[in-house]
């Protein structure tokens, strides 16, 4: 018996932006397993069925009313201008309430931008680490102070509450969520076949207007190809730097300008990335994946594999182990290496 897909519900709330209602159905719903079956359910529900005013021209058509919600694996809520006292007051209205009230404990709770303002006013979000988009995010946590606001980063992943910035970042939480769920591979033909990158680097602040003007074309572009295909090598700032003809110092702030990361740091994530790669389609060694992605020793790619994801490489190589054994990822050389055991 095959087993049943992870059914999404979105709720469609007056005033919802039509663009962020489409991401889960378009994210979720390119997301395949290898013999091509799919692999979540998506529906959506309103408060009541029928008629949705959007914040076009144009209304939506809902076929489910709120009850739908008691079904849900995962609940996501877009965004909505016309949220009433949950935007105003931090409150729920009646009707609001009684719907959420269907959500079964141990749901997996997702927002999308201001979307937040719901999880908020129900107390989903007290205590817990949340965002939402960098112009809503100061009266967010004014009206909302028990919620850990983080106003810089595209999305927020606390276990079964993830939330995100604002619109476009739907697109990286949900990439996010299929990436945690079904691995890379999966996420990253997702990417592709939506024509947006896998992972986005940096955060939301390198989207908020500034009264100074932001350089008009990346001046660290050359440096990080030179990076990536040199990931298994020391690397030094210096050698950075030069790629670009700049002062470290120089260099170290147009790059957390461009990316809102630190050069380190941006490596260390893509050396997790190549990590990842290496656990999911090949056997080789945690050595040898150490060497491969850069970090040297087994040991140094547990700690920053379990930072990164939460869990060590044993535990995700087991998770995510994509292809048949036996698989093998060309080394940066250009070699192959024959599959060994998993230590």
């Amino acid at each position: 018996m095959e087993p049943r897909a992870h059914r999404v519900v979105v709720l469609a709330l007056a005033g919802l932006l039509p663009f962020e209602l489409g991401i889960p159905h378009r994210i979720f719903g390119r997301a395949k397993d290898p013999a091509g079956r799919p692999l979540y359910e998506i529906l959506t529900c309103g408060l009541a069925p029928g008629r949705v005013p959007t914040d076009a021209d144009f209304d939506i058509h809902v076929e489910h009313g709120p009850e739908l919600l008691a079904t849900a694996d995962t609940v996501v809520v877009p965004a909505s201008y016309e949220l009433g006292p949950v935007h105003d007051e931090g409150r729920l209205t009646p009707e609001l309430a009684t719907a959420l009230a269907h959500i079964r404990p141990g749901t997996r709770l997702v927002s999308i931008c201001t979307g937040g303002y719901v999880l908020a006013a129900a107390g989903f979000l007290d205590g817990r680490r949340a965002t939402t988009h960098w112009s809503a995010a100061g009266h967010f946590q004014q009206t909302f102070p028990a919620v850990l606001v983080d106003p810089d980063v595209l999305y927020t992943d606390d276990g079964d509450v993830l939330t995100s910035a604002g619109v476009a970042a739907g697109i990286d939480l949900c990439l996010h969520i299929v990436r945690r769920d079904h691995g890379a591979a999966v996420a990253n033909d997702v990417a592709r076949r939506t024509v947006v990158p896998p992972h986005r680097e940096g955060g939301q602040a390198q989207f908020i207007e500034r009264p100074v003007p932001q350089p008009q074309r990346s001046a660290t572009t050359a440096a990080r190809a030179w990076v990536l295909d040199r990931l298994h090598e020391p690397l030094r700032l210096t050698d950075l730097a030069r790629q670009e003809a700049m002062s470290v110092r120089t260099f170290t702030r147009r790059f957390r300008e461009e990316s809102g990361l630190s050069p380190g740091e941006w490596i260390v994530g893509q050396r997790v990335e190549r990590a990842r790669a290496l656990l999911e389609q090949t056997d080789l060694p945690m050595e040898h994946v150490a060497r491969e992605a850069g970090f040297g020793t087994a040991q140094s790619l547990r700690k920053h594999v379990q930072a990164a994801l939460g869990v060590s490489p044993t535990a995700y190589r087991r998770t995510f182990r994509a292809t048949a054994p036996g698989t093998t990822l060309p080394s940066p050389d250009g070699t192959s290496d024959a599959a060994g055991s998993v230590h």
